[in-house]
């Protein structure tokens, strides 16, 4: 269990790691990753969130809900002032987002299928 842990309703700096259709991933240190998901970003319609956020972009973010177990956090920019101008050395991605998925998704179905075989044989 981390030491750095946030609390809900807190307004903290993370460092954008991703930029999906329906979200963008943040890392906010070392340990925290978080995702303000695409309702969370404004009270209006978002058609492209890659037309509005990049990677490597510092922003302010609020805690909606902390998972202490995983270090993830759901996040939201809604109603607060998430822009900011300072700039940060870029947080490396540590295993979030689509990385991790991309790399391991053969390994997991076929593990999957070999199970799924052998129950079925």
């Amino acid at each position: 269990m981390n030491n750095n842990s946030f609390k809900v309703g807190d307004i903290v700096k993370g460092q954008i790691t991703g930029v999906t259709p329906y979200g963008v991933f943040v890392s906010l240190d070392d340990d925290y990753t978080g995702l303000v998901h695409i309702s969370e970003v404004s009270d209006k319609f978002v058609k492209n969130l890659q037309d509005k956020f990049n990677i490597g972009d510092i922003i302010n973010v609020k805690v909606v809900e902390v998972d202490e177990d995983k270090s993830h956090v759901k996040l939201s920019i809604k109603k607060i002032d998430y822009k900011v101008e300072e700039t940060l050395s870029m947080i490396p991605e540590s295993g979030s987002g689509f990385g991790l998925l991309e790399a391991n998704l053969e390994k997991w179905t076929s593990k999957k299928i070999k199970e799924i075989n052998k129950k079925n044989n």
